[in-house]
């Protein structure tokens, strides 16, 4: 997987160009309805998302997997935001808790063990009365079943990916052991769609 999203960040500068995702300032206003002061953002990519937040006083820290991508983040982001170059799926790194986490289409990409152990590690890295909010792709998405059937409802794609597709069963599967406080079927962008997704939010009781 290192080595994947290595060759895609250094073939691709702004593969997802330079603004951020609707998403991102849909949970920008969620955030900052908790008064949240610290959030952590696995997937950080070159921070096209991160962005929202740290413009608003959030202190922002991440984890990225691409070195060539952490490089590009460094251009916008001064040395204060924490970058570390690692696998979310070797989570914990530290005992540090925030009181908010934001996994922006990531937990797609693993595999079952690998999804529930990452969802476990997160909720276990937050505050007392901490969210995290997960996007993650729907089976309505149209690229589900493209490509070919690994497992169920996971599907490799022809550039090489395993994508996780979710349906309501599969969250409250996964994530319901979590305390969901909100589900929502999400398009992205809101206006022009090109994906499908699911955003998940979980409480971590006080």
């Amino acid at each position: 997987m290192s080595e994947f999203w290595e060759k895609v960040f250094r073939s691709n500068e702004k593969m997802w160009g330079e603004n951020p995702t609707d998403n991102a300032y849909t949970v920008l206003k969620i955030l900052k309805q908790r008064k949240v002061k610290n959030l952590l953002i696995p997937g950080f990519g070159y921070g096209r998302n991160a962005k929202v937040f740290h413009e608003q006083n959030i202190n922002v820290s991440g984890i990225e997997i691409s070195e060539t991508a952490i490089k590009r983040a460094r251009l916008s982001f001064p040395i204060s935001v924490s970058i570390l170059h690692e696998s979310v799926t070797n989570m914990p790194f530290d005992n540090q808790v925030y009181d908010a986490i934001y996994c922006y289409s990531l937990i797609h990409l693993l595999n079952e063990e690998e999804r529930l152990l990452f969802i476990k590690h997160c909720f276990h890295q937050l505050k007392a009365g901490g969210i995290m909010i997960f996007v993650a792709i729907s089976v309505e998405d149209e690229r589900f079943g493209v490509g070919t059937e690994t497992s169920k409802n996971t599907f490799q794609s022809p550039n090489g990916l395993s994508l996780y597709f979710y349906d309501k069963a599969s969250i409250n599967k996964e994530f319901g052991s979590y305390n969901i406080i909100d589900l929502k079927a999400i398009n992205e962008p809101l206006n022009k769609p090109t994906e499908k997704c699911w955003m998940v939010c979980c409480e971590k009781p006080t």
